[in-house]
């Protein structure tokens, strides 16, 4: 009966709840809320938004699917209830709107839940999808715009209304790769030719991970996307090991996308700033590297335990709400509340792929461990570049940053990954 309702679903969704009004309150003491009267007069109308959308998409968990997985809707809400109060922290005007995105990537989550005939049905039509993808691409290229002068045209869209394709791309590009690798798998592994110790695939099967590479090159060069291209290619190298178990296949991806970073950082002045913020972002702090600088003094600040919410200043740095709102968390909530949210996408990605051991076919196990793949890669190459593991790529941090175009998809990626822990063994 318990496991019928839900329970412990149920019970876990109360943390983020309980968060988000605690947070809120603290805020309200500290008087930042208030700082904006219009705001503050409405400052629980967000959180009751939140409340409302959590336990309806509970209700028709319990409803429709009660046999889904329990752990993930609760790890996914608690992200966007730390996403929610920071946003309302650090920019009170997109307080309502942040809530309202969160309210439409929870209606992604139901809608795939429930129009979504089956997951194998995505895999039935794997190429149209790809064409739609090169499509949305080449959209981007043509019609995109840049929307914050940064000099990246990554958004299409018209009054008013703008989307990122890329983020939209790379849940096609993981229902793509699945399908394919699922259907050509053991022609990968065992037919083609060698070269020394390295057994290649036949040219044909060749062509389709060669485009990949191409697009993810594309988007450097042409819209300086390193993030998007970053991602695409870690979630390709990802599912091409987990199909093939050949470890040959990663490093010789690898070694071209080593090949094609080096050239891109020959040809293109971008690339060669990236990395030299990241190498040395000191000598430019007044200049390229001062969003770096701001966001490293911020982590530095907050120490163990934080400045406590709202007495930090988040502020100086720029774009602190979409690109470093890691380095805000930092600052307010510590190191402590920093591992938190680096603990939520490890469960995260931890039951993404329990979900891909428990699937049924082949097909389901690559695409649960695509999605998982996303989400995770795409929290590593963000934190790796606020903390300057790696050059900065400017990705969002899934389901905490602010964007509707990432709450949207990612919330979409969760209810496939929901409705994959239904699938039982086919007679």
């Amino acid at each position: 009966m318990a496991a019928r309702w839900r329970l412990a679903e149920l019970g876990l969704l109360l943390f983020p709840l309980a968060f988000l009004g605690v947070g809120l309150a603290l805020l309200r003491l500290a008087g930042q809320l208030v700082l904006v009267p219009a705001l503050a007069q409405a400052a629980w109308g967000p959180a009751l938004l939140f409340a409302v959308v959590v336990l309806a998409m509970h209700g028709f968990l319990v409803w429709r699917w009660p046999t889904a997985d329990q752990l993930l809707l609760p790890l996914v809400v608690t992200l966007a209830a730390v996403g929610l109060l920071m946003v309302g922290r650090l920019e009170p005007s997109l307080f309502w709107r942040q809530a309202i995105w969160i309210a439409v990537g929870a209606l992604a989550l139901v809608g795939v839940l429930t129009l979504l005939p089956s997951v194998d049905w995505l895999a039935a039509y794997k190429y149209t999808w790809a064409a739609a993808g090169c499509l949305l691409v080449l959209a981007t290229f043509i019609l995109g715009v840049d929307l914050n002068g940064s000099g990246m045209r990554l958004w299409i869209g018209a009054a008013g209304v703008y989307f990122q394709p890329s983020e939209l791309y790379k849940l096609i590009l993981v229902i793509f790769l699945a399908a394919y690798l699922a259907e050509k798998r053991e022609l990968i592994v065992l037919a083609g030719w060698r070269v020394g110790p390295l057994r290649l695939p036949p040219v044909p099967y060749l062509l389709p991970m060669v485009a990949v590479w191409l697009l993810a090159l594309g988007l450097v060069v042409v819209q300086r996307d390193l993030g998007a291209a970053l991602l695409f290619f870690g979630i390709f190298l990802a599912l091409l090991y987990v199909a093939t178990e050949r470890l040959g296949y990663v490093l010789a991806g690898l070694g071209a996308f080593a090949a094609g970073g080096v050239l891109a950082y020959r040809l293109f002045g971008h690339v060669q700033d990236r990395v030299a913020i990241w190498l040395d972002p000191w000598s430019r702090a007044q200049e390229r590297g001062y969003q770096l600088v701001q966001a490293l003094i911020a982590l530095a600040a907050g120490g163990v335990f934080g400045s406590g919410l709202g007495y930090g200043y988040p502020e100086y740095i720029p774009a602190v709400h979409t690109d470093f709102i890691i380095a805000a968390i930092g600052e307010e909530l510590g190191l402590l509340g920093t591992l938190g949210v680096v603990a939520l996408y490890l469960l995260v990605v931890y039951r993404g792929f329990r979900i891909a051991l428990r699937a049924p076919d082949p097909y389901l196990q690559l695409l649960a461990v695509g999605l998982s793949t996303v989400l995770g890669l795409q929290a590593l190459v963000i934190l790796g570049g606020t903390t300057r593991l790696i050059p900065l790529t400017g990705v969002t941090l899934p389901f905490v940053s602010y964007g509707g175009s990432s709450l949207l998809v990612n919330f979409a990626i969760v209810g496939l990954l929901l409705r994959i822990s239904t699938e039982r063994p086919r007679a």
